[in-house]
């Protein structure tokens, strides 16, 4: 484990000792928790993302076709 300093506003000190007696850990702890989620959120978003990007585009029309007027879309 590393250890680092933190800076923050009062409000978010005040607030994060007070979770973290609620979960029974230390602030350490829970902040080290938190980024952790984060950063596998983070993972899992960028996997989704590559995943979508390396699908073959499908084209919304054929190439002798023109698209389709705003209002016939929307039926107005």
């Amino acid at each position: 484990m590393k250890n680092v300093t933190v800076t923050m506003d009062e409000d978010t000190a005040r607030w994060v000792r007070i979770e973290a007696a609620q979960r029974g850990t230390s602030v350490s702890r829970l902040i080290g928790e938190l980024l952790q989620q984060q950063r596998l959120r983070n993972s899992e978003y960028r996997a989704a993302l590559e995943r979508y990007r390396g699908r073959e585009a499908v084209p919304l029309k054929s190439a002798n076709e023109s698209y389709p007027e705003r209002d016939s879309l929307h039926d107005r």
